[in-house]
């Protein structure tokens, strides 16, 4: 099977056989131009972003220029183009890409890969093969047409002969490279590869304890170092002794930290005083030993209980519309029968179980670093400019990441290694703790919702009013957003796709007091929660089944144009003519899951199906939960299924493991997850008191039942998580009469008090 190369960006070349007869190519995402590199090529281009290269020993080398984190995106990606180039799996190898603008896009969020780069590396691909039919026609002096590749060789179909892929790189670099619409794409029923489950690449080295994480670099001479930070965003260090933390064995320096980070502060680092030793353990006791005082700043009166009301009450006034529909004041006014909730969700952490880790090495003006990075690109820009180089002058090498979450989107660790580095003129690698970064870390917003629907005599809503309050991550950047924007109010309340004749859908006041950052589904976590558990609700009311609800309310099959309602919405950054917000696909979902969960079977008393749906990445996923609770209100997650129409996959066993990890993130969430604060400060700091799922809060079974069609290829990283805390929820009211509407919804084993 494939493998993974441990060599650097530096050394490709040489590694790949490029200078001895290889065959490089390069494709540039947003352009359909392949270059071909002749024999003797000794520079790599100064735009690809991804590359393959055949040595004259056939073997075929692709760098990925994405971060791996489990979800398999350097298996996903080179199969592509392993697919289209029809290479022997066993024969191709995979380097990592450093962070560098020439690759374009390296952002590893956003559930993109596969969706952004699936037809660029399936043409990278071809045209490689094509080049290698050329070769072997050139060779034998035949109609090109006549020559096809097939695993690893070139075959002749009218006498039988054949040439592997290594024989002919030498002639094939001297070609010249086929126009866009000279190369052909294989069907689909030929793909070798997509489609397919293949094991992730690196999975033999994430079992064995091989695979190199931020933590696991080591360079002689690296010092070690631990952030103290302000426990209030946008705090100073007022004043501070280091005299015992000095005496600590092993520590060589305590540094005064002057980042800037903090509300508008963007990635900057967060001030503080640093303590940098021979080790990790050295530099922790150092830093539990420091006396320091804080100026606090604006942000110390931030206190979660106060700020939820303040939230809830902003949340039931006039706000800014975002997208309407007929009048719903009017209808409020004249229809009798009207419905109305409130929904809360907190703070969340993305709580990665690595937590942030760099080390960088500034030397000969020149600032070369290894981390695990969602973003090396950017990354490396920030670094220069915090160092005032040019960005030719910073090197990102991207290690594995042990979860990501978006956390590791955001380079400020990685500054704070580099800003060391320099001062110690010697390697620094900083670690954060699990508490420094349950503590300091980019929040996930804290989020008040107000709905309220007018129904008709057949129960059905005829107006529909939803607010959503929630501080913005634009704040993070610069300073000044008191509500969300409309790129974050595009995650799941835009593209409300319900048929409604009268909609109006408003953002309301909420200024952020911590950095607020994406995570994993970002706005769709509480946006789903409230309008899945809204609808629940309304179905109740009506006295008809929820998922016979939730389809009505969909509506007729149709492609909803929310440009011509004049709504400002990105479509997670995809054209809307290739993406469109489809009904049909909606509820296709919806009554495959609900079939497969055998919805309308009897049940035991106490025990109830919850049924949630929601578009997110481009993707459609509905989730069922089977759950029991007690007359004491201990909750059983029994079952979860999950329909999942992610369009064209390439990995169904990846797109599986992604809808699972999805799930029991989503559960986490739902359960048992909060982050609040009090005088400013994060009262949370471990997983003691910010807990994950534990076994006994999953289910026995996760079942995905995933959708084949041709539709293009959409997010799978993401889409997961939004439908489960709305169908848990949904599950806990059919089972128990219990109506869950705010997160989490257990203190301790027991269910909140509604």
């Amino acid at each position: 099977m494939a493998k993974i190369l441990k060599i650097t960006r530096r050394n490709f070349l040489s590694s790949a056989g490029v200078g001895t007869g290889a065959l490089v190519l390069g494709t540039t995402v947003g352009s359909s131009r392949v270059f071909a590199f002749a024999e003797e090529a000794v520079t790599p281009p100064l735009t690809p972003n991804v590359f393959v290269a055949i040595g004259r020993d056939g073997i075929v080398t692709l760098i990925s220029h994405r971060s791996e984190m489990g979800q398999g995106t350097r298996t996903g990606l080179p199969a592509v183009v392993a697919d289209e180039l029809e290479a022997d799996w066993a024969k191709v190898r995979i380097v990592q890409a450093d962070g560098d603008e020439k690759y374009g896009s390296q952002n590893t969020d956003g559930s993109r890969s596969i969706r952004r780069l699936f037809t660029p590396m399936r043409q990278a691909g071809a045209t490689a093969r094509t080049l290698l039919e050329q070769a072997a026609a050139k060779i034998w002096e035949v109609d090109p047409a006549q020559c096809k590749a097939q695993l690893h060789e070139v075959h002749h179909e009218e006498t039988g002969r054949s040439l592997p892929y290594g024989e002919l790189v030498a002639v094939a670099a001297d070609l010249p490279v086929p126009e866009e619409d000279r190369v052909k794409l294989k069907k689909r029923k030929d793909f070798r590869y997509i489609g397919k489950s293949l094991p992730i690449v690196d999975l033999e080295d994430m079992v064995t304890g091989q695979a190199d994480y931020g933590a696991d670099v080591q360079l002689p001479g690296m010092l070690t170092a631990v952030i103290a930070r302000s426990p209030v965003v946008g705090g100073t260090v007022a004043s501070f002794k280091a005299d015992r933390a000095l005496e600590v064995p092993g520590v060589r320096k305590v540094l005064p930290m002057a980042g800037g980070g903090g509300l508008g502060g963007g990635f900057d680092p967060l001030d503080g005083i640093a303590v940098v030793a021979d080790h990790t353990w050295a530099a922790i006791k150092g830093r539990d030993s420091l006396e320091i005082q804080w100026k606090e700043g604006d942000n110390a009166s931030y206190e979660s209980e106060a700020y939820r009301e303040a939230i809830e009450a902003s949340s039931r006034k006039p706000g800014t519309i975002a997208r309407e529909i007929g009048n719903v004041e009017e209808v409020f006014a004249t229809k009798a029968r009207t419905h109305e909730a409130s929904y809360y969700v907190p703070h969340l952490s993305q709580a990665p179980m690595e937590p942030p880790a760099a080390l960088a090495d500034f030397k000969d003006g020149k600032c070369e670093i290894w981390a695990p990075s969602q973003s090396p690109a950017d990354a490396a820009k920030e670094v220069a400019r915090a160092l005032e180089l040019d960005p030719s002058q910073v090197t990102v090498h991207v290690t594995l990441l042990g979860g990501g979450f978006g956390r590791k989107s955001k380079p400020d660790f990685i500054l704070e290694a580099a800003l060391l580095s320099k001062q110690m003129k010697a390697p620094v690698r900083v670690q954060w703790t699990r508490e420094d970064d349950v503590r300091h870390g980019y929040y996930h917003a804290v989020s008040a919702q107000y709905v309220k629907a007018a129904v008709g005599d057949d129960g059905k809503p005829v107006a529909w009013h939803h607010r959503s309050a929630f501080p913005s991550i634009s704040a993070t950047f610069n300073g000044t957003s008191d509500r969300g924007s409309a790129g974050e109010l595009s995650l799941g309340l835009l593209d409300l796709p319900f048929a409604i004749p009268n909609l109006c859908l408003e953002s309301c006041e909420a200024k952020a007091h911590v950095r607020i950052g994406w995570m994993r589904s970002v706005c769709n976590i509480y946006h789903a929660f409230a309008v899945g558990c809204f609808a629940d609700e309304l179905a109740h009311n009506a006295s008809v089944d929820p998922k016979d609800y939730l389809l009505g309310l969909l509506g007729p099959n149709r492609k909803i144009d929310l440009a011509a309602q004049g709504v400002e919405y990105g479509n997670y950054g995809q054209p809307i003519e290739d993406y469109p917000i489809d009904t049909g696909r909606m509820a296709a979902v919806v009554r495959l899951a609900a079939d497969k969960a055998g919805w309308g079977k009897k049940l035991p008393k106490g025990r109830g199906l919850g049924i949630a749906v929601h578009r997110s990445f481009l993707t459609y996923v509905a989730t069922v939960a089977d759950v029991s609770v007690t007359d004491k209100g201990k909750l059983t997650l029994h079952d979860l299924h999950m329909a999942v129409d992610c369009g064209t996959y390439v990995n169904p066993d990846r797109v599986r493991a992604q809808m699972e990890g999805g799930a029991i993130y989503g559960i986490s969430l739902a359960l048992r997850s909060a982050i609040t604060a009090r005088d400013g400060a994060i009262e949370q700091s471990n997983f003691h008191d910010y807990p994950v799922a534990r076994i006994q809060d999953t289910p026995q079974n996760i079942h995905v039942h995933l959708v084949e069609n041709e539709h293009p290829p959409a997010g799978v990283g993401e889409p997961g998580t939004p439908p489960v805390a709305p169908a848990i929820a949904n599950a806990i009211f059919a089972a128990s009469g219990k109506r869950i509407r705010e997160l989490p919804l257990l203190e301790g084993d027991w269910l909140r008090q509604a």
